[in-house]
């Protein structure tokens, strides 16, 4: 019998998910898990054949958990599911030893295919995502300025760009406003950009944001 574990902050989305592999993946036992926190948890205690992983959850978010469960369980396949669009995050779920990375929009039939695909130890990768993976690659050399932060950095950054200030920051990632404070300041010293609209320009620029 297949064991899974299907991370997710909304229960609406993670039942919705439980009951398209449970109808699909039979014999299937799924897992739930609220948080990043949980999740981890739960992948550390118990044995799983795959995780499904929601990227942006409270405390610790998809990247932080997956790094965890990878350096515990590096064989372990973890899928990365988003509302984000895979110019986002993509690319460091997958460095990050994602097993795949779709969005949430994506069809019933093509996580599922992800998920078969992982089972076999295979990476699941869009077309899109392929392409931006290999201008990734031709493109190293001029490595664009997000790719120098840290994940979290990354992370605080888009919410900086989407116009929410330090404290829903902070609420949201459930940190300090001191601790979202140091990260905006970091994200300026690395990006050498001066303020707020700099960096919402630059991600808007860079299609980072709508």
């Amino acid at each position: 019998m297949l064991r899974l574990l299907v991370a997710d902050d909304h229960e609406v989305v993670r039942k919705g998910l439980v009951k398209v592999l449970a109808e699909t993946l039979q014999p299937v036992k799924i897992d739930e898990a609220r948080n990043g926190q949980e999740a981890v948890s739960k992948a550390l205690k118990s044995e799983y054949d795959l995780v499904v992983l929601d990227i942006k959850m409270p405390g610790k978010s998809g990247l932080d958990v997956l790094k965890e469960i990878k350096q515990h369980h590096p064989k372990l396949p973890v899928l990365i599911l988003s509302m984000h669009p895979e110019e986002q995050f993509a690319v460091r779920a997958i460095r990050a030893g994602a097993s795949g990375y779709l969005t949430k929009e994506c069809a019933g039939d093509e996580l599922v295919l992800a998920v078969r695909k992982a089972l076999k130890g295979e990476r699941y990768i869009s077309g899109s995502l392929a392409e931006i993976l290999a201008e990734g690659l031709d493109s190293d050399s001029g490595k664009p300025l997000h790719e120098i932060l840290s994940d979290r950095e990354y992370q605080v950054m888009l919410m900086i760009a989407s116009g929410k200030p330090v404290g829903a920051i902070a609420k949201e990632l459930c940190l300090s406003a001191k601790t979202i404070s140091s990260y905006r300041t970091n994200i300026l010293l690395k990006t050498r950009m001066k303020n707020n609209a700099e960096i919402t320009h630059y991600a808007i620029q860079n299609k980072l944001v709508d």
